[in-house]
């Protein structure tokens, strides 16, 4: 069986992967309940940091599909 993307782009995928996984874990945290205000809500780390870093995995999993090897 032939598999249309090269080894190059399959592991571009695979790191992309990480990325955004690694963005969306940086973006997890305890939330705010009605009984008790938890100000971690607002960190930097979720609300900047966390997104930024799953954007450029998602922009990076664009790159690494439509790479193309120069002929």
């Amino acid at each position: 069986m032939k598999y249309n993307l090269p080894k190059r782009n399959s592991i571009l995928i695979a790191i992309s992967f990480v990325v955004i996984v690694l963005g969306f874990v940086l973006m997890i945290g305890e939330p705010s309940g009605t009984a008790e205000y938890n100000p971690e809500i607002f960190s930097v780390r979720r609300i900047t940091v966390g997104p930024m870093v799953a954007l450029a995995g998602f922009v990076m999993m664009i790159v690494a599909i439509l790479w193309k090897k120069k002929q």
